[in-house]
């Protein structure tokens, strides 16, 4: 018998540390750990003994590349705990930033993270020696949606402007105004970058999953809605606890999330769009089927294709809430705390991010929940490659690492948002 490892220290182009163990036995895979090694960052602890008003800020600190996602998840479960309801212009802010976070964070997914995989570089840096003008196209798109964030959020990192009850200052129709040109470039280049995506080589991979996202009535779902699945599920976002739950795997700090009675589930990008594609603006529907997709897609390396599909609604979304734009009277509605629990649940650009707060009658937070898309979607990547790696199992072991990894940034992991990826060992036995 013969015996082989192979070892990633760290995987590429994914934030966050982990690993993944492979074990091969007479050309069979016998065993697959799916391991998240970075220490846990106690978040939740750090909320413990905090005012409400603090959770925004603390919060958007979780991570850098979808703050934006953990500001509106805890303001949506405060203000469901104090019975307040945020709607009209303050509303429309709210989905205009989260534009704005969808724009970049996709985008940076997209050209220089994922791209360089279907393409068969290492990385950006060295796509760029031979695709310059793509690479410049995706740091333009993306700064597109780093200005919008800037102008809504008082920065793009981390940003400052977002409080329960709505913003601490509202911008102008001037300001928004300002906006517009760039982004019907940034339209404009989505467009393109769906037409461009679409040209790249596809593993024949599908699987039947459990796909799993927000459903609202009347629009694409960035801060609000019903928890829906294709087999299924339509809950409130109240009862999120009563249907999943979060499990220990020895292998792993990360906990995992499964459906109870179910396992694995999906969420991100295919998710929202096999479960919202009629909500999709009129351009992004034209758009994703002029390149050959259907209104349902299970492919999951195709999911570089939604992406962009929702970087050109974002877009879409973007000029639309601007052009109808109206300063309101004031930037935040009044908060008067009590004792209560409040859940608040929102679609990061990787997929739903669910939050509960215990609050005290002093607006004292007591107790904090917080589930990160990519601890949702643990144990659906570790499934796919125990479907996967069968099919390309006689590679070298070179070739199949990379091929791993490409599995994996799939779906656009944040590590370091959940509990944390990768180092790569494969035992051939």
């Amino acid at each position: 018998m013969k015996s082989r490892t192979i070892k990633v220290d760290y995987l590429a182009r994914v934030e966050g540390e982990g690993a993944l163990y492979v074990k091969i036995k007479d050309n069979m895979v016998v065993d697959i750990k799916f391991k998240i090694f970075e220490p846990p960052r106690f978040f939740e602890a750090f909320l413990r003994g905090r005012n409400y008003t603090e959770a925004p800020d603390i919060t958007a600190s979780i991570c850098g590349i979808c703050p934006i996602a953990y500001q509106m998840s805890s303001v949506h479960a405060m203000e469901d705990a104090f019975g307040v309801k945020i709607d009209g212009q303050l509303r429309a802010l709210r989905r205009l930033i989260y534009c704005g976070e969808w724009i970049e964070s996709h985008v940076l997914h997209v050209y220089m993270l994922h791209a360089p995989d279907f393409l068969g570089y290492p990385d950006a840096i060295q796509m760029a020696k031979d695709h310059p003008d793509i690479v410049q196209r995706g740091l333009q798109l993306k700064k597109a949606g780093n200005d919008l964030v800037a102008l809504l959020g008082g920065r793009e990192i981390h940003p400052i402007n977002v409080r329960v009850g709505g913003f601490y200052k509202e911008p102008t129709r001037q300001e928004l105004a300002s906006m517009s040109e760039k982004l019907k470039w940034a339209r404009d280049a989505a467009l393109e970058t769906v037409r461009w995506t679409a040209t790249l080589i596809f593993p024949d991979f599908e699987q039947d999953y459990e796909f799993v996202a927000l459903r609202h009535p009347e629009e694409y779902p960035f801060n609000e809605g019903r928890l829906v699945s294709n087999k299924g599920l339509d809950i409130s976002v109240h009862d999120y606890d009563n249907h999943f739950i979060e499990e220990h795997v020895q292998h792993s700090n990360a906990l995992h999330s499964v459906h109870k009675g179910r396992g694995s589930y999906f969420v991100g990008p295919l998710a929202r769009y096999n479960l919202n594609f009629d909500k999709l603006s009129p351009l992004a529907q034209e758009t994703a089927r002029s390149v050959g997709l259907s209104n349902v897609c299970c492919n999951p390396f195709q999911s570089i294709i939604i992406r962009s599909v929702e970087v050109l609604y974002a877009c879409d979304e973007a000029l639309r809430i601007i052009e109808q734009y109206e300063k309101p009277d004031k930037p935040a509605l009044e908060i008067q705390p009590h004792a209560a629990v409040g859940y608040g649940c929102t679609e990061a650009p990787r997929g739903i991010l669910y939050h509960r707060y215990r609050i005290d009658d002093k607006g004292m937070i007591l107790d904090a929940k917080i589930v990160p898309p990519t601890s949702q979607n643990q144990k659906t990547i570790e499934n796919d490659l125990w479907q996967f790696i069968p099919q390309h199992i006689k590679l070298p072991n070179d070739q199949l690492t990379l091929q791993c990894e490409q599995a994996i940034r799939n779906y656009d992991p944040c590590i370091s948002c959940a509990t944390h990826f990768l180092k790569l060992t494969i035992d051939r036995l």
